[in-house]
C-alpha cells in the first residue's frame, strides 16, 4: 500500500520518517499528474507547493488551526491530506471542487477564488481568536508573490502590523508567478531575493549536505539550519521591506525542503504575533512538461496526456479568446492610439499577441482590478483608447472605478469580459454571472454581447470608436458557437434571426443565447406559434427597435446568461412601461445564487435554462392567452405539453 493510501487527515502525518514524507511528496505529485491529466484543473500551482502544504499540515492542527489559502487553486494538495483522494469528478457537477469549499470538509475556510483576500481573512479570523479567548488557535495564510501585486493585500498587512498580539502566520509562495510571470516592483524586489548569490548558495549546500547526513547529524543540522536562513535574511537585508510594518521575517526557505519548511514554521508558530514566512518554490515541480511551459507552467489545463503534457483534445473552434486576441492586434495595427491593460491575466484574455506586436502598448498591472480601471481612465484623459481585458467575475471588484473614474469623466475605455456568464468547473466565485446586472446601472455605459465569432469582430470594432463613454463587450468561455446570420438588420443595428408570420412571442436573446432562442422558436412553431427571434448586439441601451417589435408581439421573452435580477429583461421590461408598451416580459436568466462546478450545459440544464424547459413553459402561457396549440410538443418526457398546460391553467 502506498503512503499517500494511508492519508486521511492531517495528523497522519505524525508517524511518518523521513523516507515515508519524502516518498509521500513523490506520490502526491504522481497523483495529481495522472488524476488531474484526465479532467482538467491546477496542475502546475499544485505541483509547486507539495512540500510546502505538507509541512504546513505537520506544524499546524487543522482544523482547530485555520489554513487560508489565497488563491484556492493550489489547495489540491491540501485537499489530498485532509482525505480527500476521490479526484475523478474533480471540477465537474457532483465532484470535488477545484478551490476550496467549505461543504466539503471542515478544513476549508475560505471558498472565494478572487486573489489577494487572505491577509484581510487572516486579519479578522486572528482577531475574532484572540478576541473570544482562543488564544491556541493559530492562523495560517497562504499567499502566492502574485497575490502581493493586489492592493487588498497591503491594506491588510497595514491592520495586521497595528496590533501584535494573535498568533497569525502568513506563508508567502514566491514562485515568481501569478498566472504568468509576476509583474512590477514588487516582484523585482522578491527576484533579487531568489537570484543573490548568497540564498544560492546556502540552497544548494544545505540541500546536498542535507542528504548525505543521518541520525544525530542530521538532528543537529536540523537545529541550526534555521539560524542559518535568518543570518542570511539578515544579511540579504531581506525584511527590509516588512520591518517598518513591524512584522516579523523569516527566510528566505527552500519550499522544496520538507525540513526547512518545518523549522521556519515551528519558529513562526512560537513567535506568538505576526510573522511573515518567505518560501521559495517552483510552479510545475517535479513534471518536465510543466517546467517546460514557458508561457504558463501548466497553470490551468484541460485534457492532457500525462507523458507528454500534451492536449487530449484538440478544440475543432477556435474559442472566443482566440479571436478577440486576432481581432484586437488588427484593431491596435489600424490604430496606435489603442492600448491594452489587463490584471495578471495576459493570456489568458488574450492580450498577449498584441503584446508581443507592441510591447510598449499594453499594461499588466498585476492582480490589481480597480488600479487597471482608474490607471484606464488616466490613459484615456492623456489621448489614448483603453482597452481593459479581464474576467467577468473580476469586473466585480472594480464597479466602483467603472462607476465614479471612468463613467463620471465620459472616458471612452473599452472593457472586454472573458468567461462571461456560466464559466462551468471553476464554481461559483468564477461564473461570470453578475455582469450584465450590475454593469448596465453605470450611466451612458454601453454593452455588447456577442453571439459569434463575427459579432465579436464586428462590436469590438463597434466599441473601440467610442470616445465619450465606457463599452463594455461581454463573451462566453470556451469555443465560439455556430455563425447565424440575421434574416434582416434594423436601422439601430438588431439582428433578427428569424421572423415569424404570426407574431405571438418575441424572444430577445442575449449573445450566445441565440441558439437556445432559435431553438426554442422551432418548438414554438411545431406548436402553430409564431415566435420572432432577435439579437440585439448592444443590449444595453435597449435598442428602440426591441421596444417597437415588442409592440407587435403578444409575449417578450428575454433569455440571458446573467443573473435575472435586475438584468437585461428587468431592462427591457422597464423601457417598454416607459414607453407605453403593455406586452407581458417573461424574463429568463441566472437565478440569485451561487451556482455549483460544473460543465456549462450541465449547469444551465440544473436551472432550466433548456429548449424543452423554456418552451413547455412559454406553451403554458400561450395558452393561457388563447392562443391556439397545432399538436404536443415533442420531448423525452411521456406527459404532452397540451396536458401540462391544461393543468397550468386549472
Amino acid at each position: 500500500m502506498s503512503v499517500l493510501e494511508n492519508i486521511n487527515g492531517p495528523r497522519d502525518l505524525d508517524g511518518l520518517s523521513d523516507d515515508q514524507l519524502t516518498e509521500l511528496a513523490a506520490e502526491i505529485r504522481e497523483f495529481l499528474v495522472t488524476e488531474v491529466s484526465k479532467t482538467g484543473g491546477h496542475l502546475g500551482p499544485n505541483l509547486g507547493v507539495v512540500e510546502l502544504t505538507m509541512a504546513i499540515h505537520s506544524v499546524f492542527d487543522s482544523p482547530k488551526d485555520a489554513i487560508v489559502f489565497d488563491v484556492g487553486h493550489q489547495s489540491y494538495v491540501h485537499k489530498l491530506l485532509t482525505g480527500r483522494r476521490d479526484f475523478g469528478k474533480l471540477r465537474q457537477l457532483g465532484g470535488i471542487a477545484g478551490y476550496p469549499q467549505r461543504s466539503e470538509s471542515v478544513h476549508d475556510i475560505v471558498e472565494n477564488s478572487h486573489a489577494s483576500t487572505s491577509l484581510s481573512w487572516a486579519d479578522g479570523i486572528s482577531r475574532a481568536f484572540a478576541m473570544t479567548g482562543q488564544t491556541d488557535r493559530h492562523v495560517v495564510a497562504v499567499v502566492g508573490d502574485g497575490a502581493l501585486t493586489g492592493g487588498m493585500t497591503w491594506e491588510a498587512l497595514n491592520n495586521i502590523s497595528d496590533d501584535n498580539a494573535r498568533k497569525l502566520v502568513i506563508v508567502v509562495n514566491d514562485n515568481g508567478r501569478s498566472y504568468a510571470p509576476t509583474i512590477g516592483g514588487m516582484a523585482r524586489f522578491l527576484n533579487t531575493v531568489r537570484t543573490r548569490r548568497g540564498y544560492r548558495t546556502l540552497h544548494v549546500s544545505s540541500r546536498n549536505l542535507f542528504s548525505h547526513l543521518g541520525g544525530p547529524a542530521r538532528a543537529f543540522y536540523r537545529g541550526v539550519r534555521g539560524g542559518l536562513h535568518g543570518f542570511l535574511a539578515r544579511f540579504t537585508n531581506n525584511e527590509a521591506l516588512y520591518s517598518n510594518l513591524d512584522i516579523k521575517y523569516i527566510g528566505p526557505v527552500d519550499g522544496h525542503d520538507l525540513h526547512a519548511m518545518k523549522e521556519a514554521l515551528e519558529q513562526a508558530k512560537n513567535y506568538g504575533a505576526p510573522v511573515l514566512v518567505h518560501a521559495i518554490t517552483q510552479k510545475g515541480r517535479g513534471y518536465e512538461p510543466a517546467l517546460q511551459d514557458v508561457a504558463d507552467q501548466f497553470h490551468a489545463i484541460g485534457h492532457i496526456d500525462p507523458e507528454t503534457g500534451e492536449p487530449v483534445e484538440v478544440a475543432s473552434r477556435p474559442s472566443f479568446t482566440s479571436v478577440f486576441a486576432d481581432e484586437i492586434l488588427d484593431l491596435a495595427h489600424e490604430n496606435p492610439r489603442i492600448v491594452g491593460i489587463t490584471a495578471a491575466m495576459l493570456r489568458p484574455t488574450g492580450l498577449h499577441r498584441f503584446a508581443e506586436r507592441y510591447p510598449d502598448r499594453v499594461f499588466d498591472v498585476g492582480i490589481a482590478e480597480q488600479h487597471a480601471v482608474t490607471t484606464a481612465a488616466g490613459l484615456a484623459f492623456g489621448g489614448l483608447h483603453p482597452v481593459v481585458a479581464m474576467y467577468a467575475t473580476f469586473m466585480n471588484r472594480a464597479f466602483d472605478q467603472v462607476l465614479m473614474d471612468v463613467a463620471l469623466h465620459k472616458a471612452g475605455v473599452t472593457f472586454v469580459l472573458d468567461r462571461a456568464g456560466v464559466t462551468g468547473p471553476d464554481g461559483p466565485s468564477h461564473h461570470g454571472m453578475w455582469d450584465l446586472a450590475i454593469l448596465q446601472v453605470v450611466p451612458n455605459i454601453r454593452l455588447a454581447a456577442p453571439r459569434d465569432a463575427t459579432r465579436l469582430r464586428e462590436e469590438l470594432r463597434d466599441a473601440v470608436v467610442i470616445e465619450d463613454a465606457p463599452t463594455v463587450v461581454r463573451f462566453s468561455r470556451g469555443s465560439v458557437g455556430n455563425e447565424y446570420e440575421a434574416v434582416r438588420r434594423t436601422p439601430d443595428g438588431v439582428d433578427v434571426l428569424r421572423e415569424a408570420a404570426h407574431k405571438d412571442v418575441l424572444i430577445v436573446a442575449v449573445g450566445t443565447m441565440a441558439e437556445l432562442g432559435l431553438q426554442v422558436a422551432e418548438r414554438l412553431a411545431a406548436q402553430g406559434i409564431g415566435a420572432t427571434v432577435v439579437d440585439p448586439r448592444w443590449v444595453v441601451p435597449v435598442p428602440k427597435s426591441v421596444i417597437s417589435m415588442a409592440g407587435d408581439h403578444r409575449i417578450v421573452v428575454s433569455i440571458e446568461d446573467g443573473v435575472r435580477v435586475g438584468g437585461i429583461g428587468t431592462r427591457i421590461r422597464q423601457d417598454l412601461r416607459a414607453a407605453g408598451v403593455d406586452t407581458a416580459v417573461t424574463e429568463l436568466g441566472l437565478p440569485d445564487e451561487f451556482l455549483p462546478h460544473g460543465s456549462r450545459e450541465a449547469v444551465l440544464d440544473l436551472v432550466d435554462l433548456t429548449p424543452q424547459k423554456i418552451a413547455r413553459d412559454l406553451v403554458a402561457q400561450v395558452l393561457g392567452s388563447r392562443i391556439p396549440v397545432a399538436r404536443p410538443l415533442p420531448e423525452d418526457s411521456d406527459r404532452s405539453i397540451g396536458a401540462e398546460a391544461e393543468k397550468t391553467e386549472r
